[in-house]
C-alpha cells in the first residue's frame, strides 16, 4: 500500500514492529540463499586468485623452456684487457669458448685531402692602405683593443686600415719593430734587428693571434699560414675564392660527381657551406668538411675499408676552386688485418670483427687499437640465476596461496576455523602435482645435473617453498655446467619447464580445474540468485497484505471511536462529564467511552 503508514494512531497496537519481525522470520530461508550466494563469490574471489599466481608462474617458466630466444642461449663476451677501448658482445646462442685475437692493422676510411690556402690574398700588392682591419676576409676577425710589442702597448681599432696597424707598430716600438705584408705569399711578417716578443696577460685585441703572429725567439715573425680564407657563408660568387668558378651557365649553375652521384650548385645563390651540407645529405657515401686548423677542405668515405673516392667535373669547377680537383691528395682506405686463434691473417673491411669474418658463431668484436685480446664467451649465469630465482619465486607464491586458503585451523579453545577453500581437493591437488613435477628427476639424463637438488635447489625444511638451498652448489652448475642446466628445466619430453607449462596449460585452460569450479559455482549462484528473487516477490506480497489488513484494522477502529464521539456529543456527553455523572449518581442515560477490539 503506497503512502505513508503510521502505526497505531487508532489502536494504539505498534503493528509495524509485529510486521518486521514477521517478515524477518519469513525472510531467513532467503537470507540463508544470500550467505550462499556471498560464500561463493569468496570463493570464485579466491580460485581467480589462484589463477593468477598459476598464470604468473607459468610466464616465469617460458624463458626456462628452452629455444633460440630462452635464458640458456644468453651469452656474454669478455675481453682480458678493458681499457683499450675494445668492446666485445655475444648474440643469442653463441657458441661457448675462449679465443684469443691479434689485430695487427686497423681498418681506416679513405680521404681526399685538398691543398690548402684556397682564399683568395689579402691584397695583390703590399699596399694595405686601403684594408680595413674589421672586414679583412681572414679566419678570425679581429677584436678592438691593445696588443703588445717588445712591451710596447699597440693600439688597434675596427675602422683603422691595416696600414694603420703597421704604422701604430713602428710608433710604439720607437722604429725598432717593422711591419709589411707580403702579397705572394699573403702573410703579415714582423722585423726587428733583436728577438722580438709578442703579447702580455692583458693584452685586449686578438690581432696577434688572428694574424698568426708566434713568438719563435728570432727577429723576424711571420704568419703562420696564408690569411686569406674563403667566406664559408657568403654566395660563391662572393666567397673570396683564390681561384673563381667558371664552368657554370650563364645564370650561375654547375655541377660535379662523387663517386658517380651529382651535386648540383648555383654560385649566385648557394654558399660553400650549403654545398658541403648538399655532400653529406647525398648518397654520396663521403661526408664533406672544412679543416679550419690546416685551411682547406675534405672529402672522407663514410666506411673504412680499403676503398677510394673518386670525384670529376669541368674545368674551372667548384671542386677544383676549394682544392679538392688535381692538386687534391687521396689517402686510400685500408682493411683490418688480424687473426684468431693464430689462424692465418683475415681481413675486413670494419674494425667490427663479427662472425662472418672470424667465424666464431654469435661474436662481435670492436677494435679500437691493434693488439691482441682474449675473448671468452660464457653462458649468461647472472640472467639465468635470475630467471630461475623469478620461477622459485612464483612457485611459491602459488603454493603458498592454496595452502592458505584450503587450510583447517584448530583454535586454542578447540573451534575450528576452515578457509575459504577448506576441503577442496582438488585446488589441493594442484598444489601437489607442481610439488611432485619440481621434485622428481627428470627421465633420461645422464650428466651431472639430473634434479633440481643438484644446481642447490630444494624445499625449505617443513615447507613446501623451493629455495636455494646450496648457493655453491647453484653458482657451480650455472657457471659450468649450463647446458645441463638448461636440459634439466628444458628437455622437450621431460624437463621440468616443459612438464609445468603442459600441467598448467591444462589447470589454467577452458576445461581445468580453476575454470570447471568457477563455471559450476556461477551456475549455483544463477539457480540461488533465481530462488531469491522468487522469495522476494513471495515476501513482498506477504509483507503487502499484512500491512494491508492492520490499516484496515486502524481504519475501523478509527471510525467506531468517531462514531462514539459523535453519539456523546449528541447527547451533551464527554469522556470529562461522563466520568464525572457516574461518580455523583446524577440521573439520565450515559454512553461510556468504549474500545473494540
Amino acid at each position: 500500500m503506497s503512502g505513508i503508514q503510521l502505526s497505531g494512531l487508532a489502536s494504539g497496537l505498534d503493528w509495524q514492529s509485529i510486521v518486521t519481525k514477521l517478515m524477518a522470520a519469513s525472510a531467513i530461508p532467503q537470507t540463508n540463499l544470500k550467505n550462499e550466494v556471498t560464500q561463493n563469490n569468496q570463493k570464485t574471489s579466491t580460485l581467480t586468485s589462484i589463477n593468477t599466481a598459476l598464470t604468473n608462474l607459468q610466464n616465469s617458466i617460458q624463458v626456462l623452456s628452452g629455444g633460440t630466444n630462452s635464458v640458456f642461449a644468453q651469452r656474454t663476451a669478455g675481453l682480458s684487457d678493458t681499457s683499450t677501448g675494445w668492446s666485445a658482445s655475444a648474440a643469442s646462442g653463441a657458441t661457448i669458448g675462449t679465443h684469443t685475437i691479434q689485430v695487427t692493422q686497423l681498418a681506416k676510411q679513405a680521404q681526399l685531402v685538398g691543398s690548402s690556402d684556397q682564399g683568395a690574398a689579402l691584397s695583390s700588392t703590399s699596399d694595405v692602405s686601403g684594408l680595413t682591419v674589421g672586414t679583412l676576409p681572414i679566419a678570425t676577425a679581429i677584436t678592438a683593443g691593445q696588443f703588445t710589442v717588445n712591451g710596447a702597448r699597440v693600439t688597434v681599432a675596427a675602422t683603422d686600415s691595416l696600414q694603420d696597424v703597421f704604422n701604430n707598430i713602428s710608433t710604439a716600438t720607437g722604429g725598432a719593430v717593422t711591419a709589411s705584408y707580403d702579397p705572394s705569399t699573403d702573410k703579415v711578417s714582423l722585423s726587428s734587428s733583436g728577438e722580438i716578443i709578442l703579447g702580455s696577460a692583458n693584452d685586449s685585441s686578438n690581432l696577434l693571434t688572428a694574424f698568426g703572429l708566434i713568438n719563435n725567439g728570432t727577429g723576424t715573425i711571420s704568419s703562420q699560414n696564408a690569411l686569406g680564407v674563403v667566406n664559408n657563408t657568403a654566395a660563391i660568387s662572393s666567397a673570396n675564392l683564390q681561384t673563381p668558378v667558371t664552368a657554370v651557365d650563364g645564370s650561375g649553375n654547375g655541377s660535379f660527381t662523387i663517386n658517380g652521384v651529382t651535386i648540383s650548385y648555383n654560385t649566385n645563390t648557394d654558399s660553400v657551406a650549403a654545398v658541403l651540407g648538399r655532400i653529406n645529405s647525398s648518397g654520396t657515401g663521403v661526408t664533406a668538411a672544412y679543416d679550419s686548423l690546416n685551411n682547406r677542405y675534405t672529402l672522407t668515405n663514410n666506411i673504412t675499408g680499403d676503398s677510394g673516392i673518386s670525384v670529376s667535373e669541368a674545368s674551372g669547377g667548384l671542386l677544383s676552386a676549394l682544392g679538392l680537383g688535381s692538386s687534391a691528395t687521396l689517402t686510400r682506405g685500408q682493411n683490418a688485418q688480424f687473426t684468431v686463434d693464430g689462424s692465418p691473417t683475415l681481413t675486413s673491411a670494419s674494425n667490427t670483427l663479427g662472425a662472418s669474418v672470424t667465424g666464431i658463431t654469435g661474436l662481435t668484436v670492436t677494435a679500437a687499437s691493434t693488439g691482441t685480446q682474449t675473448v671468452a664467451v660464457t653462458a649468461d649465469s647472472s640472467s639465468l640465476s635470475t630467471n630461475i630465482q623469478s620461477f622459485i619465486t612464483s612457485f611459491n607464491a602459488v603454493e603458498d596461496l592454496i595452502g592458505q586458503q584450503t587450510n583447517i585451523t584448530q583454535n586454542s579453545d578447540g573451534t575450528v576455523t576452515a578457509a575459504t577453500l577448506a576441503g577442496n581437493h582438488d585446488v589441493q591437488d594442484i598444489a601437489s602435482q607442481l610439488r611432485s613435477i619440481v621434485f622428481a628427476a627428470v627421465p633420461g639424463l645422464t650428466g651431472t645435473v639430473q634434479r633440481l637438488n643438484d644446481i642447490g635447489i630444494d624445499f625449505n625444511s617443513g615447507t613446501n617453498d623451493l629455495a636455494i638451498t646450496d648457493t655453491a652448489a647453484f653458482t657451480n652448475a650455472l657457471t659450468n655446467n649450463p647446458n645441463d642446466v638448461a636440459t634439466l628445466f628444458s628437455d622437450s619430453a621431460n624437463g621440468i619447464a616443459t612438464k609445468l607449462n603442459s600441467y598448467l596449460l591444462k589447470a589454467t585452460g577452458a576445461t581445468g580445474v580453476i575454470a570447471t569450479q568457477e563455471n559450476t559455482i556461477n551456475t549455483e549462484n544463477d539457480d540461488l540468485n533465481t530462488q531469491i528473487a522468487t522469495m522476494q516477490r513471495f515476501l513482498d506480497a506477504q509483507q503487502a497484505q499484512l500491512t494491508a489488513g492492520f490499516v484496515a484494522m486502524e481504519t475501523a477502529q478509527a471510525a467506531m471511536q468517531s462514531q462514539l464521539a459523535a453519539m456523546n456529543a449528541a447527547l451533551g456527553l464527554n469522556s470529562s462529564s461522563s466520568s464525572g455523572s457516574s461518580s455523583s449518581s446524577s440521573s439520565g442515560p450515559s454512553i461510556s467511552n468504549a474500545t473494540t477490539s
